[in-house]
């Protein structure tokens, strides 16, 4: 919301911040996504200077943890990578829709892909499965 709230310059409105220590986001939340078709280069090649790669990396850890949990807007899954001395360091969790259970992953690796994922795994073997299914029940 900060995010938005600045780039409309209106960021007098803001009267706090969460930072992540104390509440995770949604992945992918506050970065900006532009859709195109796979095959228009001249598109491609117009928003290439657009791209902040090392955003993109910690985006791409999120995502794949959150596909990995077959996650969307109607489950409580958080996950939110930031880059620490060359390596993506990402924290994910999933939560009990009543708040009685709280699940927590980190992972630490170059490959975002391969992070994200991991952050599913040890999610899924503490029980993740099983919150995010009486989610969705």
């Amino acid at each position: 919301a900060c995010a938005g709230l600045i780039r409309l310059e209106m960021g007098d409105r803001i009267a706090a911040t969460i930072p992540p220590e104390v509440s995770l986001p949604a992945g992918g939340q506050g970065a900006v996504g532009v859709e195109y078709r796979a095959d228009d280069s001249r598109v491609a090649e117009l928003l290439a200077p657009l791209n902040h790669d090392l955003t993109a990396r910690c985006v791409r850890a999120e995502r794949a943890c959150v596909k990995r949990l077959d996650g969307g807007c109607d489950v409580p899954i958080a996950s939110y990578a930031e880059l620490r001395d060359g390596n993506i360091w990402l924290r994910a969790l999933v939560g009990a829709t009543d708040g009685s259970e709280l699940l927590l992953s980190e992972q630490v690796g170059t490959d975002p892909e391969v992070v994200g994922i991991a952050a599913a795994e040890e999610l899924l073997s503490q029980g993740a499965d099983a919150l995010l299914a009486a989610a969705r029940a």
